[in-house]
This record gives C-alpha cells, sequence and structure tokens, in this order.
C-alpha cells in the first residue's frame, strides 16, 4: 500500500473535475445531498452473536433540473459528490477531456490567458492577481497600470502549468515562467512590454472609466510592517526594516526602494516560504541579462545564468536561487478579500525559518523548545511521543526542500514469514544505563515495545522513497524490522530517515564513505549524485550561522571561561533543591519538568530569559532533550529543582528563541552563558509490557498467554470459556494452532471490545476451508454480552475455563463473587487464571505490600497462575 507522493508526473492538459463542469452548466441549479449509509458487514459465521458495523460510508443525490442521481457508497463525501457528478455527465453525453497538451499548443493557451488577465472581466473578478491591477492603476507617472511580470507569474497558477507544459525544466527554475509571460505579451498588440529591465507589462488602451470606478478601491490608512533585510555578502549583518505603505502606494515599489531600486519592475519574487497560503516570500532586483533572447527556440530555451553574486542565505531558505541583496516580507494579496494582507517577519521568524530546514529544528519548533528539545533517537509509542510525529516531520522537510511527497509502502507479513523473519532481527538487549540505551539506539535496530515482540497476527513493515520534482530517486528506507501495527512501521521508518539526515546537517563535511557507513546503519539506500543535487547543494545553516551577526565573527562568549558545576563535565557536582521523594526517573519514564533557559553575563549581573515552560514532557531515555538535561534529571526526584550552566548553542537556535533580539544580540556580543533553572514536576513509570519489554524476551505478558496455551493444547479440552475474552485475543491466537477444541466461547461487559472480537473472529474462520488452516476442529465461536460475576446458564459446564488479565480490574468484593459464582456455578472441569506484577493489581495493592517489597528480585519475576 503505498502513500504521499504520487509518480505519476506527466503533465496532463488541465481539466474541470466532474462537479466542477456541472457547475459550469448548471450553476445553483445543482443540488448535491450527501447522506451516511449504514451498511454492517454480515459475519456469515455460525454462533457469533455480535453484528460487525463495517465502515463510515457515504452517497450522494445530484437534483438538476431534467433528473437526479445517486452515486454508490464511498468513504469520503467529496468522492461521492465527484461520482455523482461523473453519473450526470455520462447521462448528458458529456466527455471531460484528458488529452496531454503539446508544447506548441500551451504556448497558443498561455497567450490567451495573458490576453484574458488583462482583460475588463478579469479586473472585475475576487482574485489576488486582480488586486495587483487595482492597486497599479493608482501608480503614478509611466507606471500607472504597469504590472510586474514576476507578479503575474506568482499569482496565476494556470499559467505556471501552462509553462511547465511548454519547458518541464521551469519546475526547477521558476523565473523562468516571468520570461514566458513576457514574450506572451509581445504577441498581443493591444499590451504594451516594457524595454529591458523593465519586467512589467500595461495595456495599450486604458481601462474605460466606469470599469475603473467600480474596481478600484484605495486603502483609506498607512499600513506598517516589519520585514528582514538580507545582504548578500555574508560578512554584513541580517537586520530588519520598515515598510511604510501609504494609502496611495503601492507595496512593491515601497520594497524596490529598500533594495534601491526605482520601482517594482525591476523585481523579482521568490515562491512562498513555508506553508502554500502564506504570503512570505523574498525580492530582490533582476539582472540585466536576466530575459531570455527574443530569437532562441522558443520551446527549447534555457535558464538563464544571473551575473549577480548567489544570496546564500536567502537562497537556503527560499529552496530556489536568489540574487543580490534581498528583503523577506510577508505582505501581498489573497483570496479572502482585496485589502492588503501584511504580518510583521522579526529576526525571530527568520531565525525560526532557517533551523526549521533540518529534520531537528523542525521538531524542536513543534514543542515549542528550541533549547531544550531534540529529535528523539526512538518512535516508542504515540503515548509518549511529544511534537510532531516523524512522518508529518519528513513530509514537512520534503517541501522545505521543494522534493516530491515521500512516498511509504506497508507489506502486511503473515504470522508464519513475521516470525521467521523475526528470528532474523536483532533483539534489543538491556543496557545498564539510559546513556548506553541511548548510545545502541543510534546505531542499530530500534524496536518498540509493540513493535519488538510480533504477536500472534499480521505484522507490518514499511519503506520509505523520496524523490525530486524531477522523479529522481534520492534515497530509500527498507527496514526489516516488523511492527504490530502499521502506523508504528511507518513512522519508524520515517524516523530513521530523519535521523540520518540530521546527522548529515550536523556534519556537512562527512566524507561520502562515512555518508554511506552511517546509511546502513539505519537501512538507507542513497544516491549520491541524486542527494548531492537536491539536498547537498542546499546550503547547510552551519556555512553561514556564525556571519548572521556581529560582522560575521563569531562571539567571544563561545570560548569564555564556564563556572565549574557545568553540567557537561560532572553532573555529580550539580547543586539539587530540595528533600528526596524517593520517585526518581527511569529508562522509559515519561518526566514532567518546569524549565527556563536564560542568558546570564559573566558575574550573573544581567539575565535575559530566552525560552520557558511550566509543564514539559518528554520520555527518558529517548535523546529527547538535550544530553546534559537529561543527565540532571537523572539525578531529581520528584519536587526537586537545580539551576547549571552551560556553554552558548549555536547563535542560530540562541535568536530562533529569543523573543527580544535586540537584547539577545547585545548580551551575544559580551562574555555570557546559558542558565537552565529546572523543577522535577511528576514521573510516569512505563505500562507494564514497556517495563516487561526491558527485562524479559518474549515479555511476560506473552508468556503468560503461551503458558494458558499450552495448558489449553495439553487438557484435550473441546471446549473452552473465555471469561473477560475483551477483544478476543486468546479466541484469536487459540485459531493459529491445533487443538481438539470444537465450541469457543468469549464472554465480556464490553461491547466494543466484542465488537472488535467479532471482525478478528470472523476473518479468521472464514479462511478455516484453507487446507493449511491450524485448527479446522473449531465448528462454533459464540460471544455474549454479559458480567462473568453474574450466573449464566450457557456458561455452564465447559471444559476449560479461562480468565486472562482481568482479576486486577475487579474491586474486591467483585473478584470474590467471581471465583464463588466460576468454581460453585459455572464449574470448568479446569480454570486458567493469570494476573501481571502486584503493582498492577488493584486487590494486591491493598494486602500486605511491605511483604511483597522485601525482596525486589520476587517482585520483579512474581506471575500468579492458577490450575484447577
Amino acid at each position: 500500500m503505498e502513500t504521499g507522493g504520487s509518480l505519476a508526473h506527466t503533465i496532463r492538459k488541465p481539466t474541470l473535475t466532474p462537479k466542477a463542469i456541472i457547475h459550469q452548466k448548471f450553476g445553483s441549479k445543482a443540488s448535491y445531498k450527501v447522506e451516511e449509509v449504514e451498511e454492517p458487514t454480515q459475519n456469515g459465521c455460525p454462533g457469533l452473536a455480535i453484528l460487525q458495523k463495517g465502515p463510515c460510508l457515504y452517497r450522494c443525490s445530484l437534483e438538476l433540473p431534467d433528473f437526479s442521481v445517486v452515486s454508490g457508497s464511498f468513504k469520503k463525501k467529496k468522492d461521492a459528490e465527484q461520482s455523482a457528478a461523473q453519473m450526470a455527465l455520462e447521462k448528458l453525453g458529456i466527455r471531460p477531456s484528458v488529452d496531454n497538451l503539446t508544447a506548441e499548443e500551451a504556448w497558443t493557451d498561455l497567450i490567451a490567458r495573458v490576453k484574458y488577465i488583462f482583460s475588463n472581466e478579469f479586473l472585475a473578478g475576487l482574485h489576488p492577481l486582480s488586486s495587483h491591477f487595482k492597486a497599479a492603476l493608482c501608480r503614478v507617472g509611466d507606471h500607472d497600470g504597469s504590472i510586474p511580470a514576476s507578479v503575474i507569474a506568482i499569482c496565476d497558477g494556470k499559467l505556471n502549468n501552462l509553462c511547465k507544459i511548454i519547458n518541464p525544466k521551469v519546475e526547477s527554475h521558476p523565473f523562468m515562467v516571468v520570461s514566458y509571460i513576457m514574450r506572451a505579451a509581445t504577441g498581443l498588440p493591444e499590451l504594451v512590454v516594457n524595454p529591458e529591465r523593465q519586467l512589467s507589462i500595461r495595456k495599450e488602451n486604458p481601462y474605460p472609466p466606469d470599469v475603473i470606478e467600480s474596481s478600484v478601491s484605495q486603502q483609506s490608512e498607512s499600513i506598517t510592517t516589519m520585514a528582514i533585510y538580507i545582504p548578500c555578502s555574508p560578512e554584513k549583518a541580517v537586520e530588519p526594516v520598515i515598510l511604510n505603505i501609504s494609502p496611495k502606494g503601492y507595496y512593491l515599489d515601497v520594497i524596490a526602494q529598500k533594495l534601491g531600486l526605482s520601482d517594482a519592475n525591476e523585481i523579482l519574487i521568490s515562491r512562498t516560504i513555508g506553508k502554500a497560503s502564506s504570503e512570505t516570500r523574498f525580492y530582490f532586483a533582476a539582472s540585466k541579462s536576466y530575459l531570455l533572447e527574443m530569437s532562441s527556440d522558443l520551446l527549447n530555451a534555457k535558464a538563464v545564468k544571473f551575473g549577480g553574486p548567489l544570496n546564500a542565505r536567502a537562497s537556503y531558505i527560499c529552496g530556489q536561487d536568489i540574487y543580490g541583496d534581498s528583503i523577506l516580507a510577508s505582505i501581498g494579496y489573497t483570496w479572502k478579500g482585496q485589502d492588503l494582507f501584511h504580518e510583521d517577519v522579526t529576526l525571530q521568524s527568520y531565525y525560526r525559518m532557517l533551523i526549521s530546514k533540518i529534520p531537528s529544528g523542525a521538531y524542536k519548533l513543534s514543542r515549542e523548545a528550541i533549547l531544550a528539545a531534540e529529535l528523539p533517537l526512538t518512535f516508542t509509542t504515540k503515548t509518549n511521543w511529544r511534537g510532531s510525529y516523524p512522518r508529518e516531520i519528513l513530509c514537512s522537510f520534503c517541501r522545505q526542500h521543494w522534493l516530491l511527497e515521500p512516498v511509504f509502502s506497508t507489506s502486511s507479513i503473515p504470522k508464519k514469514a513475521s516470525l521467521e523473519l523475526s528470528r532474523l532481527n536483532k533483539k534489543l538487549k538491556v543496557s545498564e544505563s539510559a546513556e548506553q540505551e541511548v548510545e545502541y539506539a543510534n546505531g542499530h535496530d530500534i524496536v518498540d515495545a509493540d513493535a519488538k515482540s510480533v504477536g500472534m497476527g499480521s505484522s507490518f513493515i514499511c519503506e520509505v522513497k523520496l524523490y525530486s520534482k524531477c522523479q529522481d530517486l534520492i534515497l530509500e528506507c527498507a527496514s526489516n524490522v516488523l511492527y504490530k501495527k502499521q502506523n508504528d512501521a511507518v513512522q519508524n521508518a520515517s524516523l530513521k530517515v530523519l535521523s540520518w539526515l540530521n546527522a548529515y546537517f550536523k556534519d556537512i563535511d562527512m566524507p561520502l564513505e562515512k555518508l554511506k557507513q552511517l546509511a546502513n546503519v539505519f537501512d538507507i539506500k542513497f544516491y549520491p549524485q541524486n542527494f548531492s543535487k537536491e539536498v547537498v547543494s542546499c546550503l547547510s545553516v552551519e556555512n553561514f550561522q556564525n556571519h548572521d551577526t556581529l560582522g560575521g565573527k563569531v562571539p567571544e562568549s563561545n570560548g569564555i571561561s564556564i563556572p565549574n558545576d557545568v553540567v557537561e563535565d560532572d553532573v555529580s557536582s550539580i547543586d539539587i533543591e530540595g528533600p528526596d521523594s524517593g520517585v526518581c526517573p527511569s529508562y522509559g519514564s515519561l518526566l514532567c519538568v518546569c524549565y527556563s533557559a536564560s542568558l546570564v553575563t559573566k558575574g550573573e549581573l544581567q539575565k535575559e530569559l530566552l525560552e520557558s515552560a511550566e509543564e514539559f514532557e518528554f520520555e527518558m531515555g529517548t535523546g529527547a532533550v538535550i544530553p546534559c538535561l537529561e543527565a540532571v534529571v537523572t539525578k531529581m526526584s520528584i519536587g526537586q529543582s537545580t539551576c547549571f550552566y552551560t556553554e552558548l548553542p549555536s547563535q542560530d537556535l540562541v535568536l530562533a528563541a529569543a523573543k527580544d533580539s535586540a537584547n539577545a544580540l547585545a548580551f551575544l556580543s559580551s562574555p555570557c552563558w546559558l542558565e537552565y533553572s529546572i523543577i522535577l514536576l511528576q514521573v510516569t513509570e512505563p505500562p507494564e509490557d514497556r517495563m516487561e519489554q526491558a527485562l524479559f524476551s518474549p515479555p511476560l505478558s506473552k508468556q503468560r498467554v503461551e503458558y494458558a496455551l499450552q495448558h489449553i493444547k495439553d487438557s484435550c479440552a473441546t471446549s473452552l470459556v473465555d471469561f473477560g475474552c475483551g477483544s478476543g485475543s486468546l479466541l484469536e491466537s487459540l485459531l493459529d494452532y491445533p487443538t481438539s477444541l470444537e465450541t469457543i466461547v468469549g464472554v465480556d461487559l464490553s461491547k466494543k471490545s466484542l465488537s472488535r472480537a467479532a471482525k478478528v473472529l470472523h476473518s479468521k474462520l472464514t479462511m478455516m476451508s484453507d487446507p493449511e488452516a491450524p485448527c479446522k476442529s473449531i465448528k462454533s465461536a459464540v460471544l455474549y454480552d454479559g458480567s462473568i460475576t453474574d450466573f449464566d446458564s450457557r456458561l455452564c459446564g465447559f471444559d476449560l475455563g479461562t480468565c486472562l488479565e482481568v482479576i486486577e480490574h475487579m474491586e474486591e468484593d467483585q473478584a470474590c463473587l467471581f471465583g464463588d459464582v466460576v468454581l460453585s456455578s459455572f464449574r470448568p472441569k479446569i480454570l486458567v487464571v493469570s494476573t501481571p506484577n502486584y503493582e498492577y493489581n488493584v486487590i494486591l495493592q491493598r494486602s500486605n505490600i511491605t511483604s511483597q517489597e522485601d525482596d525486589p528480585e520476587e517482585k520483579i519475576y512474581s506471575q500468579s497462575y492458577c490450575c484447577l
């Protein structure tokens, strides 16, 4: 099963969806009505008492003036609507064209599109580009009504698609669109193309006065917004600038003046930074040699080589080449209205864009803990993971670096094959310390509590592939580690790719052989040429992060003498305040801390708060926080606090965290270090399966089930009742082994669990006709909704009764009642009961726990079985 970016990259003629065609022809006369369809799945299995509810489906009815149609059932509402529209088109005899456009046809359509954009009809419409036209009609002098070609290129997606058909190189060189627009305009006598370096177009004949009066709406107040000026030279500092836009002014003219240009006709505009809906872009001067030669072959035109120097910092953030000095601003017209949208771009937001290009930076931002968090080394459970999930971060990374969406291919491995494959995998060994655990996880197969124990059913593996926009395969990660859940397989495969990319960005000068060795550790195969072209060519933050301020010099604070109690050298020297509560973190625990990180000058005369959190959670031992913070917390117990110092992290991290960039820069210009203050608020021990995962292989929970299965096989029983069957895990397991059982019954209070059990048993029992089915003797499977403490004659007289992992959920009086009912009324010939360790058993916790704690080893290995 594949998800993510599609590889069907053939560009087809822009076509309307069936629903869009219906709207064009009928408008509001077309009425869609979507309803939810209840289609319960028939189990077809005799004796199963629980009906299985099928997936949520939708059906759409489309009413047109002359007839109506009803679609089939679909999982998504929009699919049902499109299906109904398609059925209506078939009745009308309309067939949407899906033919590919030739380059010549695309060029003809491009000219027609440019002509339409300058029409009276387009000016009156609601479109971001029409808002630019209205603002341009207020420009003074020769620029009145003149539209920069770069604006047309970024605002009209249809023109971009047509240019990609004409020349696929446009995908990698988006500024070529401007040249094609200019050349298309020269073939339209009603338009005027300005001469060299004046990348603008205007109408030869002005718009009629009535059209102008009805369309032009001027802003009533001046607008002031903050932007960032990024010099081309890395030796010059990045600094904020203020854009003041008057009511009658065109904001692009203001940006041009800040760049030292005469007007907006000399500007080129980048694609959006971040989300597609964002208006954050780079603005820079166009080169005199920018335009394609008018005599050159239209369809084989090459990308223009700019004469100016490359702006490394702007290009890295943007993902496309930016030349000369540039301005980063978030301003423009949107689809939502005619007013000019704007928001401040500060130094903090600039540095956040910078660090978001790296996987660890994206994770830090998602946690709002730039100075404390780190990209975890392992994905254990969704419950313990904090911040954006690995798959989300990987998708974001691909968008940031202008790659296709990652392709995830998951495969379901049947039980027999998964057991065989699991024997080939390395098992996670128990380390004596959290530090060893992290070291192991950083270089070996990583398997979570659910993943390592493959279980009794199918397991999943996941393969991830990254492609460039030109469909070149950059890397693929194919791990043979098995996971019980499909999502876990996807998340862990994504994390492997992220971890490898992260290691590269931290050491961009890493030799190729070392990079290959690291790729092998993470089950990654990458293609150096494509990787170099698409990723390595993007300058890393490390190339210039220390040149962004202070004239390109590294602050002296990086070399100052840090106090003796710096945690990186000696954790034991940290001064911890507060009484020892006796509750300390352990590997796998979920910790909650209150922390703050501040810049402190020598002698602690001044302090600047950078980052703080009242409640910050992370899983111990997964590398989810910076090493020094985790090392300190291991020495603390709940309620204790401490304060320690570290050397300054990289400057981009400090400025990305700082709310007041000016103050932070002032601190960085003098000797200072970073101070952390921490209070340990809460420690949540991992669930039993996670605890025993670290100590037992296979886990105790699985050992208890295997113990019960062995007794069932040895008993030669023909009938079995499972008290508290839950989702049917034991009953399902019975179908994987040959036994003498002919009748199996499950009873539980939870109808939801019984519904899941019914689905599982149904899928297994429908395969019983297979000659290789393990247990073909079972003739009847029944599920009952009821309490196991109430007498039910249907549960009497069975050869064998089981009650696994149930009694610990009962109150003491219920447990006693269960024993009386089962032993005196139901009276199975054999009864197998199991429960987890005493600390997870409510009844045992109320008994004499101190006697249990006398021998820690006894506590760890305690298991409770009862065979009667």
